[in-house]
């Protein structure tokens, strides 16, 4: 009993000892290398890791809370009572074109075709842009913007009127844009059958008005909320 109590000391003392060594061989290797900043790596960078991730996650959990209560704050029961009040004419539309430089923008939206084919609107001018990419950007365009099908019949109102007047001109572009924010809609194969079940025939025409029939898919509330848009049942135009 003696013996183990002398030996234990001993076994505890050689064993500080050989982690004291590797330690300060450890820290001669890095010192030779000049990679002394590994040593402070383990032990900092987990927790400026966990804290950047938190700030992402408490910030994105804000955004998130704020668009809940935003969208609670008005629901479908608003929306009906007004359009069944203005029959879907929630604005008087200006009679003056208001000023560029304090309308609103009509921000970036990538829209499908029925064939699959995808495009942006609105169609820009960039400044490295050559003659030929110009010379295919149109003068006017006419962006029908429609998010139920009870919107369908202002949109015609829309739609028919423009067609008629500028049948004639090639320069000028009408679109109808459908947004489709379905979850199950948006997968990728019901997403696809839906474009197939959209295509029409080929018809001819002489008219000279570029018509498209395009569809956009997804989330659309940070869209709305850039152009003030509330009421999810009428038809928008820009």
């Amino acid at each position: 009993m003696i013996g183990l109590k002398r030996l234990l000391p001993r076994c505890s003392t050689l064993s500080r000892t050989l982690n004291l060594n590797l330690r300060d061989s450890v820290v001669d290797s890095i010192s030779e290398k000049n990679l002394h900043y590994p040593i402070l790596l383990p032990r900092l960078t987990p927790k400026r890791f966990l804290d950047i991730h938190q700030m992402r996650s408490k910030a994105a959990l804000e955004k998130e809370r704020a668009r809940i209560l935003d969208e609670m704050s008005r629901g479908y029961v608003a929306d009906m009572n007004e359009f069944k009040q203005h029959g879907g004419k929630i604005a008087v539309a200006n009679k003056v074109l208001i000023p560029a430089m304090v309308a609103l923008k009509f921000p970036d939206l990538e829209v499908s075709f029925s064939d699959g084919k995808t495009m942006k609107l609105p169609i820009r001018i960039s400044d490295n842009a050559d003659a030929a990419h110009k010379s295919s950007v149109p003068k006017a365009s006419l962006v029908c913007l429609s998010f139920r099908a009870s919107s369908q019949e202002m949109i015609n109102s829309w739609s028919a009127p423009f067609a008629e007047a500028f049948s004639k001109s090639e320069d000028v572009h009408l679109y109808q844009v459908s947004f489709i924010d379905s979850w199950l809609l948006c997968r990728g194969p019901i997403k696809r059958f839906l474009l197939w079940t959209m295509k029409k025939p080929n018809q001819e025409s002489n008219d000279a008005l570029q018509k498209h029939m395009v569809f956009k898919f997804g989330d659309h509330y940070y869209f709305r909320k850039e152009l003030h848009i509330l009421n999810l049942l009428t038809g928008y135009r820009d």
